[in-house]
């Protein structure tokens, strides 16, 4: 069991999801970061704050969502103080993703959201452009969902404009979950 695993150089705590049971949107990003695997909990450090701004603006209240990760421990690479994120492996999002399956059944959300290419790879099985499939989706086993960017991704842009563009899209894509969950 991936909460099981025994603790190791460059792999943090286990940090499970959090939102209500029946909640109707379900929120997928990569893996916890730095701050999250310090306090336990999903979408806490900066991309998550940045997820709370975007869901405000958008209307979507953040009470009504479950966030969970693909992988729900934090991956890093220890350079002195600091821990570099690293991305999980493909074997890791397979040996985890019974706990996602596991999420999904017991909170049973009208719509299964992919925050970036991590969590579409858990969703679908395989790994699809984030690009191509923004938008509405159907995920194995005729699910409803949604695929969008993480909101990390947000953070790491360098120009002001461009910035700004993406978080537009990002917060008109969670206006189209907020009214997709309610329409299904």
């Amino acid at each position: 069991m991936a909460e099981m695993e025994p603790p190791r150089p460059g792999l943090g705590r286990f940090v499970p999801g959090e939102g209500p049971v029946g909640a109707p949107i379900l929120f997928v990003g990569e893996q916890p970061g730095d701050q999250e695997d310090i306090q336990g909990r999903p979408f806490v450090g900066p991309a998550g704050k940045l997820l709370d701004r975007a869901l405000g603006d958008a209307g979507v209240p953040r009470d009504r969502a479950y966030v969970t990760n693909a992988v729900k421990r934090f991956h890093f690479t220890q350079r002195g103080t600091r821990r570099i994120h690293g991305k999980p492996t493909a074997g890791d999002i397979r040996k985890e993703r019974w706990w996602l399956d596991k999420e999904i059944q017991l909170v049973g959300p009208r719509l299964v959201v992919a925050l970036g290419a991590t969590a579409i790879q858990a969703l679908a099985g395989k790994a699809l452009p984030v690009g191509r499939n923004r938008g509405p989706i159907r995920w194995p086993g005729d699910r409803d969902g949604f695929v969008t960017v993480h909101p990390s991704g947000l953070l790491r842009l360098q120009d002001d404009d461009e910035r700004h563009r993406a978080y537009e899209a990002f917060v008109g894509d969670l206006q189209r979950i907020g009214e997709l969950a309610q329409a299904t």
